[in-house]
């Protein structure tokens, strides 16, 4: 099956999916469309990665949380190796390193290798964990044997790859794998390959094993100038490692943002001639914090789960005021610029089902956030991503 010509990189996805719908060529879940196709005989294509001299050496391998791909994420359990697994849609951090329970049976490993078991047996992997990933497995929709990749269309694997970059858990000489079934491996115009758009080195089916020889460079790092407002919006992750490369004096502009306007969040201000809200005891209004509020926490969260996030976002404070039964924390940064990074970073941010509420604090006396019975500070200019 090869596309025809002039064709798109949808045309080109929606020929596959049609075709193995047509051909009955897929397992659970149907139908293949809008998803990377869960083909029968995945199992004995994720085999073809024991021949890889790049799977044998490796010691942390990333492997992406798509069904097909559950046999090579056994094999990196039963072969003890750090597997890591990206979070769905990078809503919570970038990855779940998985943690078999200690004298776990090769029918737990296997459970472990599946989505559930991913949930279950993982450990969240924070932004400055010293993450060195030695090979990268990703699922695909259509492959060419030069090494030309087109996902689902979400850019989800092409961003994860890009982020470990800029996170330097990977390198130029980093392989990268993909397992598909036969019919997914087509001709691919390179006219539609773009910068951001992640090749890979080796191709697993049922019955072939391709080394590509791509000599393409892979993605350098995050092209702010594709990422969208409403992704940054999504991806608390995202927005973390934004603030750092624009920190670094990286250009961060996006793709819908105007490139006049400064690159940070803008700051929405609360209208001139409202009264100011009234003061708890001991704050001193106007003055610069290094605090932030966190409320709407979940009703049966605990220190540790909101403590575990903030490390993944890598905001995590130099002391956190924890008032449970008041849904609500303080988390107490260096600086006033820490403190604005973290507040970036939070927008957005679910714990559990609940939507963070996060705020600068004005400056309260310390003795105020002991014991849990501080009064609730009042917002102070509270910052949201505005349309540009």
């Amino acid at each position: 099956m090869e596309p025809r010509e002039g064709v798109s990189k949808q045309d080109i996805r929606e020929q596959i999916w049609d075709y193995m719908e047509s051909q009955n060529l897929a397992d659970f879940p149907r139908p293949v469309h809008h998803r990377i196709p869960n083909f029968k005989g995945s199992y004995v294509a994720c085999q073809n990665i024991k021949d890889l001299e790049a799977f044998a050496r490796t010691q942390e391998v990333k492997v992406d949380p798509d069904k097909p791909l559950e046999g090579v994420r056994l094999l990196a359990l039963q072969s003890k190796k750090t597997l890591l697994v990206p979070t769905p849609r990078l809503r919570t951090g970038l990855f779940n390193k998985i943690i078999p329970p200690p004298g776990a049976t090769k029918d737990v490993l296997r459970r472990c290798a599946t989505s559930e078991g991913v949930r279950n047996h993982s450990a969240p992997v924070g932004l400055d964990s010293r993450v060195l990933v030695d090979l990268v497995v990703v699922g695909s929709v259509a492959v060419s044997e030069k090494g030309w990749r087109i996902g689902k269309g979400e850019g989800y694997a092409d961003l994860e790859y890009a982020m470990m970059v800029s996170m330097g858990a990977v390198g130029p000489g980093t392989p990268v794998v993909t397992i598909v079934h036969d019919c997914q491996v087509v001709n691919i115009p390179e006219t539609l390959l773009e910068d951001h758009d992640l090749t890979v080195d080796y191709i697993l089916t049922p019955t072939r094993v391709i080394t590509t020889g791509c000599e393409r460079p892979k993605p350098a790092g995050i092209t702010w100038s594709k990422i969208s407002w409403e992704m940054l919006g999504k991806i608390p992750i995202l927005r973390s490692l934004r603030c750092r490369e624009e920190q670094a004096g990286k250009d961060v502009t996006l793709r819908d943002e105007p490139r006049h306007l400064p690159a940070t969040p803008s700051i929405v201000r609360k209208p001139r001639g409202l009264p100011p809200p009234e003061l708890g005891s001991g704050q001193v209004e106007d003055a610069p914090s290094n605090t932030v509020y966190v409320g709407n926490l979940p009703r049966n969260a605990r220190v540790s789960e909101l403590k575990t996030a903030l490390g993944v976002l890598g905001v995590a404070p130099l002391r956190l005021t924890w008032q449970g039964p008041q849904r609500r924390a303080f988390l107490h940064y260096r600086d006033a610029a820490s403190a604005q990074r973290a507040l970036l970073c939070l927008q957005g941010f679910h714990l559990g089902a609940n939507a963070l509420k996060v705020a600068r604090a004005r400056q309260q006396r310390a003795s105020d956030l002991v014991g849990g019975h501080a009064e609730e500070p009042h917002p102070d200019h509270r910052p949201s991503i505005a349309d540009p």
